[in-house]
């Protein structure tokens, strides 16, 4: 029997570890891994067009899954397009791996053509980051950068020559043959007994949630009843802690509703849980501090912290409860729920159709695919207004998923981050909310949509603008420059591209476009004009934005530019 080459002991290896797709783009230094993959039938190769969107695609699978996802490029070149996509995996904290091809071996440090050090690149959004140079390294140095990636919840890269994969392979088979490991993390009986002392003497107590709290659900519910406390989410943990909540009062932060703003304002012990959220100017100053979360690192980051501990939610708050007494008093919880009830209303009567008019309110575009989408259906938002949308008019419930780079605050995510979602989840229904600027970013891929077959609607706000920046320029008080966009007809450009394109011209074509697109057998993309002055909110209006925005409307009527505020005014302020 013919001995395996590395390439063969390679894709072999990715298979037992449960790695089903590998994303990318093919190239000469990648020969000897996608003729390996070419030759058996456990892994897909997912052709894209870009490899950008090969890592962001990678990512969205281990995001949804949990598990091992992987995507690869070319020597140079190729593999430096992974780095963008690879920043936002490694910063949503996602396991996911990259081989990133590397020239011939015997010119490493030559200057050779598409010559770059991968193991430096790379060293900045990953957890390991090695070249195999020698046969012997496989599938030890594999093996390794999968554990660290699964282990570590981040990226890891290998770097391999490409004639160094068509060697023989010294091994003959995998090394390593049990399950990713599933411990339980939890603090001290005798912290967890502190903790529970804190909290039974406390009365006036928020629950501020993230992604931490994936998988804890029943135990985060259970934990404010007791307490009697209002749970604020932040963005990544909406899709965890919304559903079936009665303690919810929503999001807080530049996205998020004023009432998660004010019960964390409110309170006087703000109990943070598996939660990163990175702005510092909306914690309290005053109140309480605690924080759990698994890694211990994160302990203090973002404000002071009076007590912390190191646990994962659900191993923690099952020690907890049992400790805990009921809180008698429900006073902040009642004030922030009814707080939330009208900020809810007031959001709501936002998302209207406007009577008819153009342009279209991108808030009624959203509540509409909210209400119209299944109800196990994969979200996937571009960074900017779109983000904005969904946070505050997608309807999570259990089911549902909500994809974006929420850390790392790309453009051009959304797309992408479909793609690998619908190839990993066929089954499933995919949409993107994708800003007219973030879709155009890497429009090539729309193309893969059709080469793929894979059914993605993809719903773009048109607004010939980047409308967030607009915002913050109008915050700041400066006049908006170098944001406009001169857009096609994104519709005909997706019919060209064999993927069934609609438009929305008036508020009365988003309900018919958006339910035509989603019973459509295939790729779907809906374009939606919507209005480029839609003003969203923070939470908190701080004495600073209020003047930039005088300062703004000031400089617009100075420089003939009046006609922006009277829009601002109508379609704002006059609905």
């Amino acid at each position: 029997m013919a001995k395996k080459n590395v390439a063969e002991l390679l894709v072999e290896t990715l298979a037992a570890a449960g790695v089903r797709r590998i994303y990318g783009i093919v190239g000469d230094s990648l020969n000897g891994i996608t003729d390996a993959i070419r030759r058996q039938k456990q892994i897909q190769w997912i052709h894209v067009r870009h490899e950008e969107t090969a890592a962001f695609a990678a990512g969205a699978e281990a995001h949804l899954t949990g598990e091992l996802a992987v995507c690869a490029g070319s020597c140079g070149p190729g593999n430096l397009h992974l780095i963008n996509g690879l920043y936002d995996c490694h910063r949503s904290r996602v396991p996911v791996l990259a081989i990133a091809a590397q020239i011939p071996s015997n010119e490493i440090g030559s200057s050779y053509f598409q010559e770059t050090k991968p193991e430096h690149l790379f060293a900045q959004c990953s957890h390991y980051c090695e070249l195999v140079s020698q046969p012997e390294q496989m599938p030890r140095v594999l093996e390794i950068a999968m554990q660290t990636a699964l282990s570590l919840r981040g990226v890891s890269v290998v770097a391999i020559p490409g004639d160094v994969n068509l060697r023989e392979a010294v091994e003959q088979e995998p090394r390593l043959h049990f399950p990713p490991p599933k411990p339980a993390v939890c603090p001290s009986e005798e912290e967890i007994a502190a903790l529970a002392a804190l909290l039974n003497k406390s009365k006036k107590i928020t629950i501020f949630g993230g992604a931490g709290c994936a998988g804890a659900h029943a135990e985060l519910i259970g934990l404010a009843g007791k307490l009697n406390a209002p749970i604020v989410h932040a963005m990544r943990g909406k899709e965890f802690i919304e559903y079936d909540n009665p303690f919810d009062v929503g999001m807080t932060g530049l996205l998020g509703f004023s009432s998660g703003y004010h019960a964390m304002m409110d309170c006087d012990l703000l109990l943070m849980i598996g939660t990163d959220f990175p702005y510092q100017q909306f914690f309290p100053k005053d109140a309480t501090i605690v924080q759990i979360d698994l890694r211990g690192e994160q302990l203090g980051r973002r404000t002071k912290v009076d007590y912390g501990y190191v646990g994962d939610t659900k191993t923690t708050l099952r020690a907890l409860l049992p400790k805990l007494g009921q809180n008698d008093s429900d006073k902040h919880l009642k004030a922030s729920r009814e707080h939330y009830q009208k900020t809810r209303k007031d959001l709501d009567d936002l998302a209207t159709d406007g009577s008819g008019k153009k342009p279209i309110h991108p808030q009624y575009v959203v509540r509409v695919l909210d209400e119209l989408a299944a109800a196990d259906a994969i979200f996937s938002c571009d960074v900017g207004t779109p983000s904005i949308w969904a946070a505050r008019y997608l309807t999570m419930n259990g089911k549902r998923r909500l994809l974006g780079s929420f850390n790392h605050g790309s453009m051009a995510n959304a797309m992408p981050q479909a793609i690998g979602a619908q190839v990993s989840h066929p089954g499933r229904q995919v949409v993107s909310l994708s800003g007219d600027g973030g879709f155009a970013m890497l429009l090539g891929d729309l193309l893969s949509l059709r080469q793929l077959n894979a059914p993605v609607k993809i719903i773009v706000f048109k607004n010939d603008s980047l409308a967030f920046v607009e915002l913050e320029m109008k915050a700041a008080g400066i006049l908006d420059f170098g944001t406009d966009l001169k857009n096609p007809n994104f519709a005909k450009m997706a019919e060209g591209a064999g993927v069934l394109g609609l438009t929305a011209e008036t508020p009365g074509d988003v309900r018919p476009m958006i339910a035509q697109a989603l019973k459509y057998d295939g790729p779907a993309l809906v374009e939606v004009l919507v209005d480029r002055q839609e003003l969203s909110m923070p939470p908190t209006i701080t004495v600073e934005q209020m003047k930039g925005f005088s300062l703004f409307a000031l400089k617009a009527v100075l420089s003939g530019r009046g006609d922006e505020i009277v829009d601002l005014a109508k379609i704002n302020l006059f609905r």
